[in-house]
Order: structure tokens, then C-alpha cells, then sequence
């Protein structure tokens, strides 16, 4: 995956986009333009950690059965 293409580029991205939204300076027009650049920049990221789930779910294929845990981020 390119630079300009990683999760973390679109996250980058998409962080701007709401706060150029959120500060109320745009007109309609552009910010209907931003809306619609956010929700496919956030489409895009949802496939990326769509397609990175199902990597992992087949790195932790066991002896030909798929297991299938539950990932948390709470230590």
C-alpha cells in the first residue's frame, strides 16, 4: 500500500476535512463538497480495517480451522 493510500494518510485527511467543517468558515456549497470527500475518505477506511480483519483472522488459521478471537484495545 502507497503512502497516499494508507489508513493512516485517509485518517490524516479526514481529520482535516472535520475541522475545516467543524470552524464554519466554508459556504454550503463547499462544505456539501467536504461532506462528501469525508464520507468516501471514511468508506475507504472502513474497507481497510474490513480487508485487515480478515488477514488476521486467516494468520490465526490453526491446523486448517479458522480461530477467531475478539481483538480489544483495553489492557
Amino acid at each position: 500500500m502507497s503512502k497516499e493510500n494508507s489508513f493512516e494518510k485517509k485518517m490524516e485527511e479526514l481529520e482535516k476535512i472535520v475541522n475545516e467543517l467543524e470552524k464554519g468558515d466554508l459556504n454550503l456549497e463547499d462544505s456539501v463538497k467536504k461532506f462528501e470527500d469525508g464520507m468516501k475518505i471514511s468508506k475507504e477506511c472502513s474497507k481497510l480495517l474490513e480487508d485487515t480483519e480478515k488477514r488476521i483472522t486467516i494468520i490465526l488459521e490453526n491446523n486448517g480451522e479458522i480461530k477467531e478471537e475478539d481483538f480489544s484495545t483495553e489492557e
